[in-house]
């Protein structure tokens, strides 16, 4: 009994001495619905740096988002649940975005820009950037075999957990999981 308790108290201990761990703790509990599918993992991973464009031309990598929560959403103008989950991403962002979280949104398996800006459009979405990842080099890179696949980042720029398929991250749950995160 004595080692379960002091296990149980170490336990504790470690989650207080760690404001991380205990947001992530608190985030997994809030989970229902579609976020159930939001597996966190149990270290976070390390992200690929390959380079994705803006409709600009700009050059981007992950690593320039690093100081906030980012959730990176891998999706193609093809993909039929990628439009059901587009407006739930930007209410999101509307919601919660700013400077501890932002929605990252990166075509995937699409070589032609011109759709992207159509697909938007099409879907209502004013408010979630226009990436491109045409030669899908990142997504490969990042493991996503599906789309849609959504990867959260936290602020060290690490993949702290992922979702694969469509979600609704305009749903109360979503809101509470990511509020207890990056809690502005």
């Amino acid at each position: 009994m004595r080692l379960i308790f002091s296990a149980l108290l170490y336990a504790a201990l470690a989650v207080l001495a760690n404001p991380a761990s205990a947001d992530i703790a608190s985030a997994i509990e809030l989970r229902q619905g579609d976020m159930k599918k939001l597996n966190f993992h149990s270290k976070p991973k390390p992200v690929s740096q390959i380079p994705f464009d803006d409709l600009d031309g700009g050059r981007h990598r992950l690593s320039d988002y690093q100081g906030k929560y980012v959730l990176v959403n891998f999706w193609a103008t093809w993909c039929a649940p990628c439009r059901k989950e587009m407006p739930t991403l930007e209410a999101l962002q509307v919601a919660l975005g700013g400077e501890n979280f932002q929605v990252l949104t990166i075509a995937t398996q699409n070589p032609q820009t011109a759709g992207i800006p159509r697909f938007f459009a099409q879907a209502g979405v004013e408010n979630l950037p226009m990436m491109n990842d045409a030669g899908s080099r990142l997504s490969r890179a990042m493991a996503v075999f599906g789309l849609p696949t959504t990867v959260l980042l936290n602020p060290e720029g690490q993949e702290i957990a992922r979702l694969k398929g469509d979600a609704d991250w305009a749903s109360e749950s979503a809101f509470a999981v990511l509020r207890a995160l990056v809690q502005d």
